[in-house]
């Protein structure tokens, strides 16, 4: 028992450290390679995707058109692969490219708080005391992170600042809106098809044949690397983390990605943070944990 709990804790933080990597890699490729972010997000989600449909359909031999079946599920899969999976990762994506790692994947972190103001409003429940301090934790660290304690002015641009918004706002959407479907489905399928599907109609955006940028051995390795284990490995190892020790405790250990990321950031692309960002940082991923300890209760 012990073994397998150790198992489901090593497996969690693996799917945080490789999102964590694959978020560096991406600011190298998108800033110093001019690999386009579009083609990078049909190519990730299309090969990932299918990889999972494939392990779904073999490893766990799921009927893969099921759940196309059912007009109500249909829709729900279109709306989590659209407005879920596809947007949670351009607009992560798009604030790296702004910004940098460190900065976007801290900012999307600010996601739970975005859950926690959403139920509040759903229930028509002001939030308790827990969450209170969260979202204000939350704000206080973002304001930090963004202004350096300079109200007067922004320390990344403004739109780097409003896609790391907006990718909290998408990490909310892709975890409550896909509810009931995993309620009826496993997440293999879920998230193999949103995947799919998602990288299926941002091929019309930028189409997968279409390739720009510098290509050197850098280049192809770090793109295999955003592709297999940025997005394939991680997903299926959160998947199983999530099955052996549960998804509060996965959420938790997921928060060593924004670690990760800020330390590879500086250390290996030399992205500037102060004093200032890592305390901003602390008080953005500290909302994790107080939304966490309001749960246990």
């Amino acid at each position: 028992m012990q073994t397998n709990i150790l198992k489901g804790f090593l497996l969690a933080v693996l799917a945080a450290l490789l999102w964590g990597v694959s978020g560096t890699f991406g600011q190298f490729l998108f800033q110093q390679r001019g690999i386009n972010i579009e083609w990078m997000i049909t190519m990730r989600m299309l090969i990932s995707g299918f990889c999972l449909l494939l392990f779904a359909k073999f490893s766990e031999k799921q009927n893969l058109f099921e759940i196309w079946k059912n007009k109500k599920d249909t829709i729900q899969l279109i709306i989590f692969s659209i407005a879920g999976m596809l947007a949670v990762q351009y607009t992560y994506f798009a604030a790296i490219k702004h910004s940098n790692a460190a900065t976007a994947t801290v900012l999307q972190y600010s996601g739970p708080v975005m859950i926690a103001i959403y139920l509040a409003f759903k229930n028509k429940k002001l939030p308790v005391f827990l969450e209170m301090i969260a979202i204000i934790s939350a704000v206080a660290g973002t304001v930090l992170l963004v202004t350096h304690g300079n109200l007067s002015s922004l320390s990344i641009s403004l739109t780097a600042l409003l896609f790391g918004i907006a990718s909290a706002v998408a990490l909310a959407i892709y975890t409550l809106q896909p509810v009931k479907l995993l309620s009826k489905y496993k997440p293999s399928l879920i998230i193999g098809w949103g995947m799919f599907c998602g990288g299926f109609v941002f091929s019309f955006v930028k189409a997968p044949w279409v390739i720009d940028g510098i290509w050197d051995v850098q280049t192809y390795w770090y793109t295999i690397f955003i592709v297999i284990f940025g997005t394939l490995v991680p997903f299926y190892a959160y998947l199983q983390a999530v099955q052996i020790i549960g998804g509060q405790k996965t959420s938790l250990l997921a928060s060593v990605e924004p670690l990760s990321a800020t330390v590879l950031a500086v250390l290996w692309l030399n992205v500037s943070f102060t004093t200032i960002d890592w305390i901003g940082s602390i008080f953005i991923i500290s909302t994790v944990f107080l939304l966490s300890k309001k749960q246990r209760k």
